[in-house]
Protein backbone atom coordinates (compact mmCIF):
# COMPACT_ATOMS: atom_id res chain seq x y z
CA UNK A 1 0.00 0.00 0.00
CA UNK A 2 1.41 3.20 -1.25
CA UNK A 3 1.07 6.61 1.36
CA UNK A 4 -0.26 9.38 0.56
CA UNK A 5 2.48 11.60 -0.01
CA UNK A 6 1.18 15.57 -1.31
CA UNK A 7 1.20 18.12 1.14
CA UNK A 8 -2.45 18.43 2.53
CA UNK A 9 -3.92 21.53 3.75
CA UNK A 10 -4.60 22.21 7.10
CA UNK A 11 -7.57 24.09 7.05
CA UNK A 12 -10.99 22.74 6.52
CA UNK A 13 -12.61 24.06 3.18
CA UNK A 14 -16.35 24.26 3.73
CA UNK A 15 -16.95 25.64 -0.11
CA UNK A 16 -20.44 24.18 -2.00
CA UNK A 17 -19.39 21.04 -3.95
CA UNK A 18 -19.02 22.93 -7.17
CA UNK A 19 -17.04 25.90 -6.13
CA UNK A 20 -14.16 25.90 -8.02
CA UNK A 21 -10.81 26.00 -5.88
CA UNK A 22 -7.62 27.96 -6.62
CA UNK A 23 -5.51 26.36 -9.12
CA UNK A 24 -2.64 25.63 -6.41
CA UNK A 25 -5.13 23.17 -4.57
CA UNK A 26 -4.95 19.56 -5.65
CA UNK A 27 -7.53 17.22 -6.33
CA UNK A 28 -5.44 15.04 -2.90
CA UNK A 29 -7.02 18.60 -1.24
CA UNK A 30 -10.37 17.52 -1.41
CA UNK A 31 -9.71 14.81 1.18
CA UNK A 32 -10.11 17.51 4.08
CA UNK A 33 -13.12 18.88 2.70
CA UNK A 34 -16.18 18.86 5.03
CA UNK A 35 -20.26 18.72 4.12
CA UNK A 36 -21.08 22.69 4.00
CA UNK A 37 -23.52 24.26 6.20
CA UNK A 38 -27.05 23.61 4.92
CA UNK A 39 -26.98 21.04 2.44
CA UNK A 40 -28.75 18.83 2.99
CA UNK A 41 -29.89 15.96 5.66
CA UNK A 42 -26.66 15.04 6.60
CA UNK A 43 -25.28 18.51 7.70
CA UNK A 44 -28.04 18.45 10.50
CA UNK A 45 -25.16 17.53 12.83
CA UNK A 46 -22.59 17.84 10.78
CA UNK A 47 -20.26 15.17 8.27
CA UNK A 48 -16.87 15.64 8.20
CA UNK A 49 -15.44 11.89 7.37
CA UNK A 50 -12.23 11.55 7.89
CA UNK A 51 -11.06 15.25 7.43
CA UNK A 52 -9.36 15.19 10.73
CA UNK A 53 -6.97 12.21 9.77
CA UNK A 54 -3.66 11.88 11.17
CA UNK A 55 -0.87 11.88 8.18
CA UNK A 56 -0.55 8.62 8.82
CA UNK A 57 -4.02 7.39 8.39
CA UNK A 58 -4.02 8.97 4.67
CA UNK A 59 -3.52 6.19 1.57
CA UNK A 60 -3.59 6.10 -2.02
CA UNK A 61 -5.03 2.45 -3.01
CA UNK A 62 -5.05 1.16 -6.87
CA UNK A 63 -6.38 -2.26 -6.24
CA UNK A 64 -8.77 -4.52 -3.89
CA UNK A 65 -6.00 -5.68 -1.06
CA UNK A 66 -4.46 -2.20 -0.45
CA UNK A 67 -8.20 -0.99 -0.65
CA UNK A 68 -8.79 -3.34 2.24
CA UNK A 69 -5.82 -2.86 4.19
CA UNK A 70 -6.29 1.25 4.13
CA UNK A 71 -9.91 0.30 5.67
CA UNK A 72 -8.35 -1.81 8.82
CA UNK A 73 -6.91 -4.53 7.42
CA UNK A 74 -9.21 -7.39 7.33
CA UNK A 75 -12.84 -6.68 5.62
CA UNK A 76 -14.79 -9.17 8.10
CA UNK A 77 -14.45 -6.45 10.77
CA UNK A 78 -13.08 -3.04 9.15
CA UNK A 79 -16.80 -2.11 9.41
CA UNK A 80 -16.39 -1.63 13.29
CA UNK A 81 -13.11 0.66 12.59
CA UNK A 82 -13.66 4.44 13.74
CA UNK A 83 -10.19 5.58 13.31
CA UNK A 84 -10.52 8.30 10.65
CA UNK A 85 -9.15 7.75 7.53
CA UNK A 86 -8.04 9.61 3.69
CA UNK A 87 -8.49 7.17 0.96
CA UNK A 88 -7.30 8.35 -1.99
CA UNK A 89 -8.26 5.96 -5.16
CA UNK A 90 -6.73 5.79 -8.04
CA UNK A 91 -7.39 4.74 -11.30
CA UNK A 92 -9.38 1.24 -11.42
CA UNK A 93 -10.05 -0.68 -8.90
CA UNK A 94 -11.62 -4.62 -9.40
CA UNK A 95 -12.76 -5.81 -6.46
CA UNK A 96 -13.89 -9.46 -8.09
CA UNK A 97 -10.58 -10.23 -8.07
CA UNK A 98 -8.15 -12.39 -5.71
CA UNK A 99 -5.20 -11.02 -3.00
CA UNK A 100 -3.28 -11.20 -6.25
CA UNK A 101 -5.48 -8.75 -8.66
CA UNK A 102 -6.08 -12.19 -10.99
CA UNK A 103 -10.29 -11.65 -11.76
CA UNK A 104 -12.78 -13.98 -10.44
CA UNK A 105 -16.01 -14.70 -11.86
CA UNK A 106 -18.48 -17.94 -12.11
CA UNK A 107 -16.19 -20.76 -12.18
CA UNK A 108 -14.43 -19.11 -9.31
CA UNK A 109 -17.25 -18.66 -7.25
CA UNK A 110 -19.81 -21.56 -7.89
CA UNK A 111 -20.46 -24.52 -5.80
CA UNK A 112 -19.48 -27.67 -7.51
CA UNK A 113 -23.32 -28.53 -7.22
CA UNK A 114 -24.34 -25.97 -8.59
CA UNK A 115 -24.84 -24.52 -12.41
CA UNK A 116 -27.04 -22.14 -13.90
CA UNK A 117 -28.32 -24.78 -16.55
CA UNK A 118 -29.43 -26.95 -13.96
CA UNK A 119 -31.15 -24.20 -12.20
CA UNK A 120 -33.23 -23.16 -14.59
CA UNK A 121 -34.01 -26.47 -15.22
CA UNK A 122 -34.94 -27.22 -11.80
CA UNK A 123 -36.73 -24.35 -11.36
CA UNK A 124 -38.95 -23.74 -14.75
CA UNK A 125 -42.41 -22.50 -13.32
CA UNK A 126 -43.85 -24.97 -16.23
CA UNK A 127 -42.76 -27.67 -13.66
CA UNK A 128 -41.82 -26.53 -10.57
CA UNK A 129 -44.98 -23.88 -9.95
CA UNK A 130 -45.18 -20.80 -7.32
CA UNK A 131 -43.30 -22.17 -4.94
CA UNK A 132 -40.46 -20.53 -3.59
CA UNK A 133 -37.19 -22.65 -4.91
CA UNK A 134 -35.97 -24.92 -1.99
CA UNK A 135 -34.03 -28.22 -2.44
CA UNK A 136 -30.04 -28.89 -2.77
CA UNK A 137 -30.02 -26.99 -6.16
CA UNK A 138 -30.94 -23.83 -4.00
CA UNK A 139 -28.44 -24.38 -1.20
CA UNK A 140 -25.60 -24.56 -3.68
CA UNK A 141 -26.85 -21.65 -5.17
CA UNK A 142 -26.60 -19.93 -1.88
CA UNK A 143 -23.18 -21.30 -0.94
CA UNK A 144 -22.18 -20.03 -4.29
CA UNK A 145 -23.14 -16.64 -3.91
CA UNK A 146 -21.60 -16.47 -0.26
CA UNK A 147 -18.35 -17.56 -1.98
CA UNK A 148 -18.92 -14.53 -4.33
CA UNK A 149 -20.19 -11.62 -0.95
CA UNK A 150 -16.95 -12.79 1.06
CA UNK A 151 -14.64 -11.20 -2.08
CA UNK A 152 -16.85 -8.12 -3.46
CA UNK A 153 -18.64 -6.74 -0.67
CA UNK A 154 -16.16 -4.47 1.02
CA UNK A 155 -17.09 -2.83 4.57
CA UNK A 156 -16.75 0.35 5.13
CA UNK A 157 -16.60 2.02 9.04
CA UNK A 158 -16.86 5.20 10.73
CA UNK A 159 -14.85 8.49 9.90
CA UNK A 160 -13.83 7.79 6.44
CA UNK A 161 -13.65 9.88 3.51
CA UNK A 162 -13.27 7.85 -0.09
CA UNK A 163 -12.18 10.10 -2.97
CA UNK A 164 -11.35 9.41 -6.37
CA UNK A 165 -7.90 11.17 -7.93
CA UNK A 166 -8.16 12.49 -10.56
CA UNK A 167 -11.07 12.23 -13.27
CA UNK A 168 -11.18 7.89 -14.06
CA UNK A 169 -11.10 6.66 -10.31
CA UNK A 170 -13.46 3.77 -10.46
CA UNK A 171 -14.12 0.86 -7.95
CA UNK A 172 -15.81 -2.19 -10.31
CA UNK A 173 -17.65 -5.48 -9.81
CA UNK A 174 -18.85 -5.05 -6.02
CA UNK A 175 -20.24 -3.67 -3.17
CA UNK A 176 -19.37 -0.60 -0.69
CA UNK A 177 -21.02 -1.94 2.59
CA UNK A 178 -21.75 1.05 5.34
CA UNK A 179 -23.50 -1.15 7.77
CA UNK A 180 -24.14 0.85 10.62
CA UNK A 181 -21.07 3.36 9.89
CA UNK A 182 -21.37 7.35 10.89
CA UNK A 183 -19.63 10.30 9.30
CA UNK A 184 -18.62 8.75 6.01
CA UNK A 185 -18.11 10.99 2.63
CA UNK A 186 -17.86 9.59 -0.45
CA UNK A 187 -16.84 11.55 -3.88
CA UNK A 188 -15.62 11.46 -7.36
CA UNK A 189 -15.80 7.70 -7.57
CA UNK A 190 -17.40 5.73 -10.70
CA UNK A 191 -19.23 2.64 -9.20
CA UNK A 192 -19.76 0.21 -12.03
CA UNK A 193 -20.92 -3.26 -12.56
CA UNK A 194 -21.61 -4.51 -9.26
CA UNK A 195 -22.56 -7.84 -10.84
CA UNK A 196 -24.08 -11.34 -9.34
CA UNK A 197 -23.38 -14.15 -10.93
CA UNK A 198 -26.24 -16.38 -8.98
CA UNK A 199 -29.21 -14.33 -9.22
CA UNK A 200 -32.26 -16.21 -7.54
CA UNK A 201 -35.67 -16.80 -9.08
CA UNK A 202 -38.54 -15.79 -7.10
CA UNK A 203 -41.93 -16.69 -8.44
CA UNK A 204 -43.82 -14.84 -5.72
CA UNK A 205 -42.52 -11.54 -6.62
CA UNK A 206 -44.72 -9.84 -8.94
CA UNK A 207 -47.97 -11.66 -10.94
CA UNK A 208 -45.10 -13.56 -13.26
CA UNK A 209 -42.28 -13.72 -10.80
CA UNK A 210 -38.81 -11.97 -11.26
CA UNK A 211 -35.42 -13.18 -11.03
CA UNK A 212 -33.67 -11.20 -7.86
CA UNK A 213 -29.80 -10.10 -7.68
CA UNK A 214 -27.91 -9.03 -4.25
CA UNK A 215 -25.15 -6.30 -4.53
CA UNK A 216 -25.86 -2.41 -4.78
CA UNK A 217 -22.88 -0.50 -5.75
CA UNK A 218 -23.38 1.33 -2.47
CA UNK A 219 -25.37 0.14 0.13
CA UNK A 220 -26.45 2.09 3.64
CA UNK A 221 -27.78 -0.22 5.95
CA UNK A 222 -28.43 1.66 9.06
CA UNK A 223 -25.72 4.11 8.22
CA UNK A 224 -25.62 7.72 9.88
CA UNK A 225 -23.73 10.94 8.46
CA UNK A 226 -23.49 10.38 4.78
CA UNK A 227 -22.20 12.86 2.15
CA UNK A 228 -22.31 10.63 -1.75
CA UNK A 229 -20.82 13.45 -4.12
CA UNK A 230 -20.21 13.74 -7.41
CA UNK A 231 -20.06 10.40 -8.17
CA UNK A 232 -20.92 8.18 -11.20
CA UNK A 233 -23.22 4.72 -11.22
CA UNK A 234 -24.00 2.59 -13.44
CA UNK A 235 -23.53 -1.24 -15.26
CA UNK A 236 -20.30 -0.85 -17.04
CA UNK A 237 -20.59 -3.02 -20.26
CA UNK A 238 -22.82 -5.60 -18.96
CA UNK A 239 -26.44 -3.93 -18.13
CA UNK A 240 -29.22 -6.56 -17.60
CA UNK A 241 -31.08 -5.51 -20.97
CA UNK A 242 -28.30 -7.42 -22.34
CA UNK A 243 -28.39 -10.57 -20.76
CA UNK A 244 -31.56 -12.17 -21.97
CA UNK A 245 -34.78 -13.81 -19.99
CA UNK A 246 -35.30 -16.95 -18.56
CA UNK A 247 -38.89 -17.87 -18.03
CA UNK A 248 -39.95 -14.70 -19.70
CA UNK A 249 -38.62 -12.36 -16.93
CA UNK A 250 -35.19 -10.23 -17.49
CA UNK A 251 -32.31 -12.60 -16.19
CA UNK A 252 -31.15 -9.47 -13.71
CA UNK A 253 -27.49 -9.40 -12.51
CA UNK A 254 -27.89 -6.08 -10.51
CA UNK A 255 -29.93 -4.49 -7.68
CA UNK A 256 -29.48 -0.76 -6.76
CA UNK A 257 -26.75 1.39 -7.47
CA UNK A 258 -27.59 3.17 -4.23
CA UNK A 259 -29.47 1.94 -1.66
CA UNK A 260 -30.49 3.15 2.61
CA UNK A 261 -32.57 0.97 4.84
CA UNK A 262 -32.73 -0.23 8.18
CA UNK A 263 -32.52 3.31 10.11
CA UNK A 264 -30.09 4.85 7.75
CA UNK A 265 -30.48 8.43 8.41
CA UNK A 266 -28.95 12.09 8.02
CA UNK A 267 -27.51 11.02 4.37
CA UNK A 268 -27.07 13.89 1.72
CA UNK A 269 -26.66 13.02 -2.22
CA UNK A 270 -25.68 15.17 -4.46
CA UNK A 271 -24.35 15.86 -8.09
CA UNK A 272 -24.40 11.85 -8.86
CA UNK A 273 -24.83 10.65 -12.27
CA UNK A 274 -27.17 7.63 -12.17
CA UNK A 275 -27.34 5.98 -15.69
CA UNK A 276 -28.08 2.58 -17.82
CA UNK A 277 -30.03 0.98 -14.85
CA UNK A 278 -32.98 -0.89 -13.42
CA UNK A 279 -33.70 -0.45 -9.55
CA UNK A 280 -31.85 2.73 -9.02
CA UNK A 281 -32.48 4.00 -5.36
CA UNK A 282 -34.30 2.45 -3.28
CA UNK A 283 -35.13 3.98 0.42
CA UNK A 284 -36.64 1.82 3.16
CA UNK A 285 -36.40 -2.28 2.13
CA UNK A 286 -39.93 -3.39 3.66
CA UNK A 287 -43.37 -1.89 4.90
CA UNK A 288 -43.08 -3.60 7.73
CA UNK A 289 -39.81 -2.56 8.98
CA UNK A 290 -41.52 0.05 11.30
CA UNK A 291 -38.57 1.18 12.90
CA UNK A 292 -37.89 3.31 10.18
CA UNK A 293 -40.30 5.72 10.88
CA UNK A 294 -38.44 9.03 11.32
CA UNK A 295 -35.30 7.86 10.19
CA UNK A 296 -35.01 7.66 6.38
CA UNK A 297 -33.60 11.62 6.24
CA UNK A 298 -32.44 12.40 3.07
CA UNK A 299 -31.32 14.44 0.95
CA UNK A 300 -30.92 14.27 -3.20
CA UNK A 301 -29.94 17.37 -5.22
CA UNK A 302 -28.52 18.08 -8.72
CA UNK A 303 -28.07 14.39 -9.36
CA UNK A 304 -28.75 13.36 -12.88
CA UNK A 305 -30.54 10.28 -13.68
CA UNK A 306 -30.47 9.37 -17.44
CA UNK A 307 -31.68 6.24 -18.77
CA UNK A 308 -32.96 4.55 -15.81
CA UNK A 309 -36.35 2.43 -15.15
CA UNK A 310 -37.35 2.93 -12.11
CA UNK A 311 -36.41 3.77 -8.10
CA UNK A 312 -35.63 7.38 -8.42
CA UNK A 313 -35.80 6.99 -5.83
CA UNK A 314 -38.57 4.85 -4.66
CA UNK A 315 -39.15 5.90 -0.84
CA UNK A 316 -40.56 4.49 1.96
CA UNK A 317 -40.94 6.08 5.30
CA UNK A 318 -38.15 8.55 4.80
CA UNK A 319 -38.72 12.42 5.00
CA UNK A 320 -37.10 12.70 1.13
CA UNK A 321 -36.16 16.51 0.03
CA UNK A 322 -35.25 16.13 -3.51
CA UNK A 323 -34.90 18.84 -5.46
CA UNK A 324 -33.01 20.38 -8.60
CA UNK A 325 -32.38 16.56 -10.25
CA UNK A 326 -32.44 15.96 -14.26
CA UNK A 327 -34.31 12.98 -15.66
CA UNK A 328 -33.75 12.50 -19.04
CA UNK A 329 -35.68 9.09 -20.49
CA UNK A 330 -36.09 10.62 -23.86
CA UNK A 331 -35.79 6.95 -25.87
CA UNK A 332 -35.81 4.63 -23.33
CA UNK A 333 -38.06 1.89 -24.07
CA UNK A 334 -37.70 0.04 -20.31
CA UNK A 335 -38.86 2.53 -18.54
CA UNK A 336 -41.57 2.09 -15.81
CA UNK A 337 -41.55 5.57 -13.27
CA UNK A 338 -39.22 7.61 -11.25
CA UNK A 339 -40.43 8.76 -8.12
CA UNK A 340 -41.63 5.65 -5.94
CA UNK A 341 -44.42 7.18 -3.38
CA UNK A 342 -44.38 4.24 -0.88
CA UNK A 343 -45.62 3.50 2.32
CA UNK A 344 -45.71 6.44 4.95
CA UNK A 345 -43.59 8.09 2.55
CA UNK A 346 -42.78 11.72 3.00
CA UNK A 347 -41.65 13.13 0.13
CA UNK A 348 -40.55 17.29 -1.06
CA UNK A 349 -40.17 17.45 -4.53
CA UNK A 350 -38.90 21.09 -5.76
CA UNK A 351 -37.98 22.57 -9.00
CA UNK A 352 -36.81 18.83 -10.79
CA UNK A 353 -36.69 18.84 -14.92
CA UNK A 354 -37.48 16.10 -17.03
CA UNK A 355 -36.60 15.06 -20.52
CA UNK A 356 -39.48 12.26 -21.53
CA UNK A 357 -40.88 11.26 -25.01
CA UNK A 358 -42.75 13.84 -26.55
CA UNK A 359 -46.65 13.28 -25.39
CA UNK A 360 -45.46 12.02 -22.25
CA UNK A 361 -48.70 11.86 -19.13
CA UNK A 362 -46.79 13.74 -16.15
CA UNK A 363 -48.86 11.14 -13.88
CA UNK A 364 -46.59 8.18 -14.98
CA UNK A 365 -43.34 10.25 -13.49
CA UNK A 366 -44.58 8.82 -10.13
CA UNK A 367 -46.29 5.54 -9.19
CA UNK A 368 -47.88 5.45 -5.96
CA UNK A 369 -46.82 2.38 -3.66
CA UNK A 370 -49.02 2.39 -0.95
CA UNK A 371 -48.46 6.09 -0.05
CA UNK A 372 -50.89 9.05 0.59
CA UNK A 373 -48.98 12.29 0.00
CA UNK A 374 -46.24 13.84 -2.03
CA UNK A 375 -45.56 18.12 -2.20
CA UNK A 376 -44.56 19.03 -5.55
CA UNK A 377 -43.75 22.24 -7.04
CA UNK A 378 -41.64 23.65 -9.97
CA UNK A 379 -41.76 20.24 -12.30
CA UNK A 380 -40.86 20.49 -15.63
CA UNK A 381 -41.32 18.01 -18.58
CA UNK A 382 -40.48 18.78 -21.65
CA UNK A 383 -39.67 22.41 -21.18
CA UNK A 384 -42.98 23.27 -19.56
CA UNK A 385 -44.38 23.62 -16.36
CA UNK A 386 -46.32 20.29 -15.39
CA UNK A 387 -47.36 18.78 -11.51
CA UNK A 388 -47.31 15.44 -11.95
CA UNK A 389 -49.24 15.43 -8.58
CA UNK A 390 -52.34 17.11 -10.39
CA UNK A 391 -52.13 14.63 -13.45
CA UNK A 392 -52.25 12.25 -10.88
CA UNK A 393 -54.87 13.05 -9.31
CA UNK A 394 -56.91 13.92 -12.33
CA UNK A 395 -57.88 9.86 -12.45
CA UNK A 396 -57.11 8.77 -9.20
CA UNK A 397 -59.85 7.04 -7.58
CA UNK A 398 -58.21 8.27 -4.22
CA UNK A 399 -55.91 11.24 -4.67
CA UNK A 400 -52.70 12.25 -3.29
CA UNK A 401 -52.43 15.21 -0.51
CA UNK A 402 -49.65 17.16 -0.51
CA UNK A 403 -49.48 17.70 2.89
CA UNK A 404 -46.15 15.88 3.83
CA UNK A 405 -45.92 17.34 7.29
CA UNK A 406 -42.77 18.83 6.81
CA UNK A 407 -40.85 21.64 5.25
CA UNK A 408 -37.11 21.78 4.60
CA UNK A 409 -34.63 23.98 5.72
CA UNK A 410 -31.15 22.59 5.03
CA UNK A 411 -30.27 23.79 1.55
CA UNK A 412 -28.52 26.80 0.46
CA UNK A 413 -29.60 27.76 -3.29
CA UNK A 414 -32.45 25.93 -5.58
CA UNK A 415 -32.15 27.15 -9.04
CA UNK A 416 -34.81 28.09 -11.12
CA UNK A 417 -35.82 24.79 -12.92
CA UNK A 418 -35.44 26.01 -16.54
CA UNK A 419 -31.68 26.17 -15.54
CA UNK A 420 -31.47 22.34 -14.47
CA UNK A 421 -30.41 20.49 -17.23
CA UNK A 422 -27.38 22.82 -18.01
CA UNK A 423 -26.00 22.63 -14.42
CA UNK A 424 -26.74 19.12 -13.36
CA UNK A 425 -25.09 17.86 -17.20
CA UNK A 426 -22.08 20.25 -16.65
CA UNK A 427 -21.66 19.17 -12.67
CA UNK A 428 -23.18 15.75 -12.04
CA UNK A 429 -20.54 12.58 -11.91
CA UNK A 430 -17.02 11.77 -11.11
CA UNK A 431 -14.28 13.82 -12.54
CA UNK A 432 -16.14 17.09 -12.45
CA UNK A 433 -15.21 17.60 -9.03
CA UNK A 434 -12.47 19.98 -10.11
Amino acid sequence: MKKHVSMLLAATFMTAPFVSLPTEVSAADYGRQVLAAKDGWASYTGTTGGSTSATAQVYTVTNRKELVNALGGNNTTNGSITTPKIIYVKGTINLSVDDNNNPLGYEQYRDPAYTIEAYVKQYDPATWGKAVPTGTLEDARLRSQKNQAARVVINVGSNITLIGLGTDAKIVGGNLMLKKSTNVIIRNITFQDSYDYFPQWDPTDGSTGNWNSQYDNITLDGATNIWIDHCSFNDGSRPDSMNGTYYGREFQHHDGLLDAKNQADLITVSYNHFSNHGKTNLIGSSDSTTADAGKLRITFHHNYYQNVVERAPRVRYGQIHLYNNYYNNVGNTHYIYSIGVGYQSKIYAQNNYFDMNSGFDAAKLISVLKGTAIYESGTMLNGTSKSFVQAYNSTASTPLSTDVGWTPTLYNTIDPTSNVPTVVKANAGAGKLL
